[in-house]
């Protein structure tokens, strides 16, 4: 592809202004060329669902239509010149189907649901529109142990943990709730108290539920991550530092997430993802065992 279209993707990262930008940026050209067109096609994905304009009806129609074009370009019909570009790039670094199915199943939840009962629902959710992203990326990245797989699924559903408490009240504000029904219920923190923006006991004790258990996914993630493949992580690692210090971050805040924007500066994330190219990339110096990629 020319380099204008390899620009386009990038720019997609930067203009969503997203911490992935920061994780990709240290590895090669061809695989950073690789993500930059998955996550340009996991944005675009979103970006269906997420358009104001246009009627449930209509994100719906046109995510099936961004279903079946993908669809066909497995076929080896290519009908879209991004949609071929993914297609290129799931075949050279043989990318399974299921996760991009998946994300955009994902993404069709997120149009027909705006409540979950409970934390089943939810997983499956986190799944979807989360693991998914890390399952793609892993054969980008190589890796030489299966549990690296585990690794991918569980760190995907630990990050969406972390974004669902950072944006309760931007959520909120749309009529979207993510912390599971059955769990506010429990803790005596009602719908009527999410709208009315109230910061109390009953929202603290849910929201440290909820970050305990983000803390477990992120511990069960790293219990799969073999140190054969810690030094080709690098880009996940980043990720994860980057979504674990933002965690910190709300519990910092006694998790007033409804008062207060929970950020990293630029510097931080620069910092992290140094210190975390230092710490996984060189210490552990991992082989690829897609050497012809790099």
């Amino acid at each position: 592809m020319k380099d204008s279209f390899k620009d386009e993707h990038r720019k997609v990262a930067e203009s969503s202004n997203t911490n992935f930008l920061y994780s990709f940026s240290v590895l090669s050209g061809e695989k950073n060329d690789a993500l930059n067109t998955i996550y340009a096609f996991c944005r675009k994905t979103d970006d269906i669902v997420d358009n104001d304009k246009h009627s449930p009806d209509e994100k719906l129609k046109n995510l099936d239509e961004w279903r079946e074009k993908f669809t066909k370009a497995i076929s080896g019909i290519y009908e879209d010149t991004f949609i071929e570009k993914v297609d290129l790039i799931r075949r050279k670094f043989s990318i399974p189907v299921e996760p991009f199915h998946d994300l955009i199943d994902g993404m069709e939840m997120d149009i027909k649901k705006n409540r979950f009962n409970d934390f089943s629902e939810l997983k499956e959710y986190c799944y979807k529109v989360a693991a998914t992203v890390g399952l793609m990326c892993l054969e980008v990245f190589g890796y030489h142990s299966q549990d690296t797989k585990k690794y991918a699924m569980n760190l995907g559903v630990a990050l969406q943990l972390t974004n669902i408490m950072r944006d309760v009240k931007t959520d909120s504000v749309k009529n979207r709730i993510y912390l599971p029904l059955d769990e506010m219920a429990k803790f005596g923190y009602t719908e009527k108290m999410l709208f009315e923006n109230k910061y109390n006991r009953e929202f603290r004790d849910l929201m440290n539920y909820q970050y305990k258990r983000a803390e477990r996914y992120y511990d069960i993630a790293n219990s799969y991550l073999k140190s054969e493949d810690k030094g080709l992580m690098v880009s996940a690692k980043i990720m994860e530092e980057i979504y674990h210090k933002i965690l910190l971050k709300i519990k910092a805040l006694s998790y007033d997430v409804l008062n207060y924007d929970v950020k990293l500066s630029k510097f931080t994330k620069v910092r992290i993802a140094i210190v975390t190219l230092y710490k996984y990339k060189l210490l552990y110096n991992a082989e690829d065992p897609r050497r012809e990629f790099q």
